[in-house]
C-alpha cells in the first residue's frame, strides 16, 4: 500500500542520495578527487564561516538562558518534565556523541600530542599533552552542543508550544508564514535530511573503522577494505532488525546496553588506571579550556597556510551541524515541559562535563602510559588511528577482556545512531509523523550504510571527513536563520506576555479604584 506522508521531501533527498552512492560505487576515484577539491573551497572560502556561525550559537544558547526568555516553557505553562533527570541527562549524553566519543576518545588527544595543533609546539612535549587535551575538550564541548541546543529548542518550542509539526521546516514559520508548507519549506526540509544523511554516515564509516581495528587487534581479523564492507553489512543487517521493532523496543533496549557498557568502561579505566593524574588532568584542562575559548572559537591560519584547523576544527564544527537534525530531533522529542532555561543549561553543560571526564579518563591515560611508562601508543597510533583505544586498554589488567567490550560497546553505538537516524530521517520525509513506516525506515537504512560504504571506498577517513564539511554547509546557513526565526517568536510571546500582564494589572487598578469609591 503506498505511504500517503511521502511527498517530493522523500523522492528528491532518496534521489539525491542514491545518485552519490551510485557514483561512489561506478568511479570511486572520481568521487575522491571532487571531493577533495570540494573541500579545499569549502575551508578555503567558507572556514570562516563555520567560525562565526558555531560561536553565534553559543553565544545565543546562553542568551535564551539568561535573557528574557528563560521562563517559558516548552510546551504549555503547566506541564511537567516528561522524563527525570537522570533519564533526561542519559539521553542527552548517548544521542549527541555516541560512536564518534569512543573513536576519537584516546585517538583525537594522542593524535594531537604527536602532531599539536601549533606549529611552534615540539609533538611528544608536556605542552603538546597540555595543548592535547585542550582542544580535545574543545571540540566535543560547548560548541557542538550549542549547535544541538539551538535546533532542539527552535523544534521543542514549534512543536511543544506552538503546536507545530515536527518538520524543521515548520521552525520557520516566524519568518515565512504559510510559505513553510510550499517549495521553501520543503527545498529545507530536504537539506536537512541529506545533511543528517552523510552526517550519520561519517559516524557509521568512523565506526566501521573502529570495529574492523578492534577485531584486528582482539582476533586478528585482516584489516581491509573488503572486511570493513562486511561489516557495514553485518551491521546493517542488525540494525534494520532493530529498526523494524520501533522506538520503544529496540531503540530503547540497546540505548540502555550502551549506556551500561560506556559507563562500565569509563569506571574501570577511572579507578584502574592513573586515578590522581585523571583527576589532575580534568581539573587543569578544564580551566585551560575555558581560558582560551575565545581564542580557539575563531583560530584560523592566513599566514602559515596551515591545514590543521580545516582537518580538525572545521571537520568537527560541520559534522556536528550534519549531525543537528538528527540529534536535535531526538532532544526535542525527550525535553517536552522544560524551561527554556533548564532545557539550554542542561543540553550545554551536562554532556559538556561528562565528554570532558570521558577524554580525562581515556585519552589521559593514554599520554599517561605514552610520557611516563613507555607505553609506545603514540607510535601505535601514528601506524593505525584505528587502534588508539585499543593499545591503551591493554596497559590496563584484563586488557583483552575490556578490549573485546569496547568492541561489543562500538558495534552498540553503530547499531543504535544508525537505528535512530533511520527513524529521524523517516520522520523527517514523511511529514513529521512521530511514527514513520517501515519501509521508509528501510530505504533510509540502506543508503545510510551505502553512502558509509562508498566513503570508505574512495577515501577512508579523508573521504569521511570531507563529505561532513560540504554537505554541512547548506544546513549551517539554514541554521543562522533558524536563530532569527526563534528569536522573532519568542520576542513576540514576551511582548504578549507584557500585554497581557499590563492588562491585567490595569484591571487590578481598576477593581480596586471601584471598591474605594463603593467605600
Amino acid at each position: 500500500m503506498k505511504d500517503k506522508n511521502l511527498g517530493p521531501v522523500f523522492f528528491i533527498s532518496v534521489i539525491i542520495t542514491a545518485l552519490f552512492v551510485l557514483w561512489g560505487f561506478i568511479a570511486p576515484d572520481h568521487l575522491d578527487e571532487t571531493s577533495s577539491n570540494a573541500l579545499a573551497f569549502t575551508t578555503a572560502n567558507f572556514g570562516w564561516f563555520y567560525l562565526f556561525a558555531t560561536f553565534i550559537f553559543l553565544a545565543f544558547a546562553f542568551y535564551l538562558a539568561f535573557g528574557p526568555y528563560g521562563k517559558i516553557k516548552l510546551g504549555e505553562d503547566d506541564e511537567e518534565p516528561e522524563y527525570s533527570y537522570y533519564t533526561w541527562f542519559a539521553m542527552l549524553f548517548s544521542a549527541g556523541m555516541g560512536i564518534g566519543l569512543v573513536f576519537w576518545g584516546v585517538a583525537e588527544p594522542i593524535y594531537h600530542f604527536i602532531t599539536p595543533p601549533l606549529d611552534t609546539v615540539e609533538g611528544g612535549s608536556t605542552t603538546a599533552a597540555r595543548l592535547a587535551l585542550r582542544y580535545s575538550f574543545f571540540h566535543w564541548g560547548l560548541h557542538p552542543w550549542a549547535i544541538y541546543t539551538i535546533i532542539a529548542l527552535a523544534l521543542a518550542y514549534s512543536q511543544f508550544r506552538k503546536g507545530e509539526s515536527g518538520l524543521i521546516s515548520s521552525t520557520f514559520r516566524p519568518l515565512l508564514g504559510n510559505r513553510v508548507e510550499g517549495p521553501i519549506g520543503k527545498g529545507i526540509d530536504t537539506l536537512a535530511a541529506i545533511a543528517t544523511a552523510f552526517g550519520v554516515a561519517t559516524s557509521l564509516g568512523l565506526g566501521t573503522l573502529q570495529i574492523n581495528g578492534g577485531l584486528s587487534h582482539v582476533f586478528g581479523m585482516p584489516n581491509t577494505i573488503f572486511t570493513q564492507l562486511m561489516i557495514i553489512l553485518a551491521v546493517t543487517i542488525l540494525y534494520m532488525l532493530s529498526a523494524t521493532t520501533g522506538l520503544n523496543k529496540g531503540i530503547r533496549y540497546l540505548s540502555n546496553l550502551n549506556l551500561g557498557l560506556a559507563g562500565g568502561l569509563l569506571l574501570f579505566v577511572l579507578f584502574a588506571g592513573p586515578t590522581t593524574f585523571i583527576v589532575d588532568v580534568f581539573t587543569t584542562t578544564i580551566g585551560d579550556y575555558l581560558g582560551n575559548i575565545i581564542p580557539m572559537s575563531f583560530r584560523m591560519t592566513p599566514f602559515t597556510q596551515g591545514t590543521w584547523v580545516g582537518a580538525w576544527t572545521l571537520f568537527y564544527w560541520a559534522w556536528w551541524i550534519a549531525w543537528a537534525p538528527f540529534v536535535g530531533t531526538f532532544i526535542a522529542r525527550v525535553s517536552r515541559g522544560r524551561t527554556i532555561k533548564e532545557f539550554v543549561l542542561g543540553v550545554l553543560l551536562v554532556p559538556t562535563i561528562l565528554g570532558a571526564i570521558w577524554f580525562s579518563a581515556f585519552g589521559g591515560s593514554a599520554i599517561f602510559f605514552d610520557l611516563f611508562e613507555q607505553g609506545r601508543i603514540s607510535e601505535a597510533v601514528s601506524n593505525d588511528v584505528t587502534t588508539a583505544l585499543f593499545i591503551t586498554l591493554e596497559q590496563f589488567p584484563l586488557g583483552m577482556l575490556l578490549a573485546g567490550l569496547a568492541t561489543l560497546l562500538i558495534i552498540t553505538f553503530f547499531v543504535t545512531s544508525a537505528d535512530s537516524a533511520t527513524f529521524v530521517l523517516g520522520m523527517l520525509t514523511s511529514k513529521g509523523v512521530l511514527n514513520p513506516a517501515t519501509s521508509t525506515k528501510i530505504i533510509w537504512g540502506v543508503l545510510q550504510s551505502s553512502i558509509a560504504a562508498v566513503l570508505l571506498l574512495s577515501g577512508g577517513l579523508g573521504g569521511l571527513q570531507t563529505a561532513s564539511i560540504v554537505a554541512a554547509l547548506p544546513f549551517s546557513v539554514i541554521m543562522v536563520l533558524m536563530v532569527f526565526a526563534l528569536s522573532k517568536s519568542l520576542n513576540q510571546e514576551v511582548r504578549e506576555q507584557r500585554r497581557k500582564e499590563k492588562r491585567r494589572i490595569k484591571k487590578l487598578e481598576e477593581l480596586v479604584m471601584e471598591s474605594d469609591k463603593s467605600q
